[in-house]
């Protein structure tokens, strides 16, 4: 019967066969060293003889548990034989034995196959295996109804230019830019849903934090009296998140040398005007006009957020209407501005939501302010003819949270296949 590697523990001074991938091997003065990989991490076996074995290879393992406290998980197993079930053809192009996988991005991502099987890259998605059940689980936990909506679509969600466009059987249909649009009918009937899936963005983007395809977790509630109510829910779910990523992953944190988040005991909120104004006094940096906040005044918020709340998070709200999707509530005093925010996690946007108009008329108005034809989004207005509660949500992206939460180099290294300008492959 195969023991894996979490196991062992429990089978001191038993003889046990472990199945898994032969991760390093070594010789020392006539002794094989040979450390096996399996789905819960590594084990060392030492042998009397050299490895025959070749790294890379898919073997069973048999040996004798016995207690070493020099090793990381206890034990090890004084190995009596190694089978091996499939060899590699070739030998590895790199040396994925190494504590550090010294390769660049194009490298690690090109080979993404055999690069994950390194263990600081497949604790990468240990750890978002967490984030993602941990989120479900906190949606659900309120009482969240989970859906899954259309990724093709008849026209395009956001109502702006950056979407892909697909034939579909002869007619034009677009990729999802988010669930929006589904996920307002779905609070309309369930009054609170979620969902878990893919994205895509047709922007050319360079940026280690962008992607053209990305899983975003979205949330929309009805009956909610301001976006206070969104933001609030957002934190219950985010709290839950890193609780469970703390509780769950604490090897593969300290495999990566990273810290759990400061979150205090209320995420601090701020205008987004007034943040401008303090990021130009404080530090001197006077965000473009064209644009509501950029990278670089992302980052000084953040570090505002920290030195001033001693705080990883930050809402910015108040964001102005003509940044934000024409389905955007304005704001009761200053209806140049909306009631939406965005959330940054140390100096970077994570997610972004908003109470949405949900009458009819102030909908097909906004819709025509922003020079768009209420007839082709005859389908949307349909659920607002005849009557939404009122209802705002989110959408945040996944990979974001740990691409800051590991402090890797690109979100890309948090993401299994990434999709960008120019990688389809693999």
């Amino acid at each position: 019967m195969r023991i894996l590697s979490s196991e062992l523990k429990n089978h001191i001074g038993k003889e046990v066969t472990l199945l898994g991938r032969l991760y390093a091997a070594r010789k020392m003065g006539g002794i094989g060293f040979a450390i096996l990989q399996d789905r819960k991490g590594l084990v060392q076996a030492v042998f009397e003889q050299e490895i025959n074995a070749k790294v890379g290879s898919i073997i069973s393992l048999t040996g004798t548990v016995k207690e070493e406290k020099r090793s990381q998980t206890g034990v090890e197993l004084a190995g009596r034989s190694i089978s091996v079930i499939q060899a590699p053809v070739e030998d590895l192009p790199f040396d994925l034995s190494k504590k550090e996988l010294n390769v660049d991005l194009p490298t690690l991502l090109d080979h993404r196959p055999l690069t994950l099987r390194h263990e600081s890259v497949r604790s990468i998605f240990k750890i978002y295996d967490t984030v993602i059940g941990a989120y479900t689980e906190a949606m659900r936990g309120m009482d969240f109804t989970e859906i899954k909506t259309p990724k093709i679509m008849g026209a395009a969600s956001e109502g702006g230019a950056n979407f892909f466009t697909i034939d579909y059987f002869g007619t034009q249909a677009f990729l999802a830019q988010s669930p929006q649009f589904y996920k307002q009918f779905g609070a309309g009937v369930f009054e609170r849903v979620f969902e878990v899936g893919p994205v895509f963005r047709a922007e050319r983007h360079f940026t280690t934090r962008h992607v053209n395809e990305y899983v975003s977790l979205d949330g929309e509630m009805a009956f909610i009296e301001s976006d206070e109510e969104v933001r609030e829910t957002l934190e219950k779910a985010l709290r839950h998140v890193f609780a469970s990523v703390a509780e769950k992953n604490k090897d593969e944190l300290a495999l990566h040398k990273a810290e759990l988040p400061l979150m205090p005991e209320k995420i601090p909120a701020m205008k987004l005007s007034e943040m401008r104004q303090i990021i130009k006094e404080k530090y001197g940096y006077d965000i473009p006009k064209d644009t509501d906040i950029d990278p670089q005044g992302e980052v000084h918020a953040g570090q505002y957020a920290k030195e001033k709340f001693n705080s990883d998070f930050i809402f910015l709200t108040h964001y102005p209407r003509e940044h934000r999707p024409f389905y955007i509530m304005p704001d009761d005093e200053n209806p140049k501005e909306t009631k939406s925010f965005d959330l940054l996690f140390r100096g970077l946007e994570i997610a972004t939501g908003a109470q949405r108009i949900h009458d009819y008329h102030k909908l097909v108005g906004s819709i025509k302010m922003y020079r768009l034809n209420p007839d082709d989004f005859a389908f949307y207005l349909e659920a607002f003819k005849y009557a939404m509660p009122p209802h705002g949500g989110w959408g945040m992206g996944s990979e974001r949270i740990v691409y800051k939460l590991l402090g890797l180099s690109s979100v890309k290294e948090a993401i299994l296949f990434p999709r960008d300008v120019k990688r389809l492959i693999p």
